[in-house]
């Protein structure tokens, strides 16, 4: 089975950026193809403030947000889980420092190397520091 960490920057790319970007299409069709994603704790919360901010912008309407919110729920009881890992925060201060990350990217990539899996992230500085890691990037 596929199995890849998915950074939020992708999942929302899925309903904010027209036209959708290559790799973030790639990452629904795995999903929904039998690919399972696993996420840090973080990511719900960074889902939802990046739907508010783009219903405060103009970008969606609040029944758009309600329709968007559906299919993530949908796709979190199908296709993405949780991550179990307790990242310490001495580990997410250490690898935000050393990557020149904020912490909440530092979660991405410390989870990606923990569990041993890819990560799909649109986030440039990520992707940089994900090589720089070893760590495998969703393609």
């Amino acid at each position: 089975m596929n199995r890849f960490v998915l950074d939020a920057s992708v999942a929302l790319a899925w309903f904010l950026d027209r036209p959708m970007p290559a790799l973030a299409a790639r990452v629904k069709q795995s999903l929904l193809s039998g690919g399972r994603a696993i996420v840090p704790a973080l990511w719900h919360l960074e889902i939802a403030n990046g739907f508010a901010v783009a219903e405060r912008r103009g970008l969606l309407e609040a029944a758009d947000v309600g329709a968007c919110l559906d299919e993530i729920e949908r796709l979190l009881l199908q296709a993405i889980e949780s991550s179990s890992l307790m990242i310490s925060v001495r580990q997410t201060y250490n690898t935000a420092h050393i990557f020149h990350l904020s912490a909440y990217d530092a979660v991405y990539l410390d989870v990606a190397r923990e569990e041993r899996l890819a990560l799909a992230t649109l986030d440039q500085g990520l992707r940089a520091a994900a090589s720089r890691a070893g760590v495998e990037l969703f393609r």
